[in-house]
């Protein structure tokens, strides 16, 4: 069963009918249904429907939200690298949520660990933004960051 590129059934033919009508057409015979009887093929631009597919299917990408977790005494190499994976996380469309985990007497001095936060998140300024504050939660600080909406609007004017 071949189907025309405008939605019109041809009917039933051989599949060299069907190429050859493509073909004159410029265009491509897709099976679109090979377990109906007789299997179903349109006449479509192959390279334009894979197209359409690949964006409907980012089109369905859930937010996900990643958790990076680190500690006061995290070296600053590790702190570039969790940076590095935060930063395509928020560039791939998912919600970051960065955890300190404090012990102890690093749990006298929060503050610092928040500004240690607050200059972390800064340095995401230009694919996300900071949705949560970092604040005091069970045993530490967490900040939320989701991406940017007008990434889009940012590359169009460069």
């Amino acid at each position: 069963m071949v189907i025309d590129e405008d939605g019109t059934m041809l009917g039933v033919m051989t599949p060299e009918d069907g190429r050859r009508i493509a073909g004159d057409k410029g265009l491509d015979l897709v099976e679109v249904a090979p377990n109906a009887r007789p299997p179903v093929c349109r006449i479509m631009d192959y390279g334009r429907f894979k197209y359409e597919q690949r964006k409907r299917q980012k089109k369905q990408h859930q937010m996900q939200t990643k958790i990076i977790k680190l500690r006061p005494k995290t070296d600053p190499n590790d702190l570039a690298t969790k940076l590095r994976h935060a930063r395509r996380f928020l560039e791939g469309g998912d919600r970051v949520r960065f955890v300190v985990r404090m012990r102890g007497r690093e749990r006298a001095v929060t503050d610092r660990w928040v500004a240690q936060l607050n200059d972390l998140v800064s340095k995401l300024d230009d694919v996300g933004t900071m949705t949560a504050r970092p604040q005091l939660e069970g045993g530490g600080v967490t900040a939320t960051v989701e991406p940017r909406k007008d990434k889009d609007a940012k590359s169009d004017g460069d």
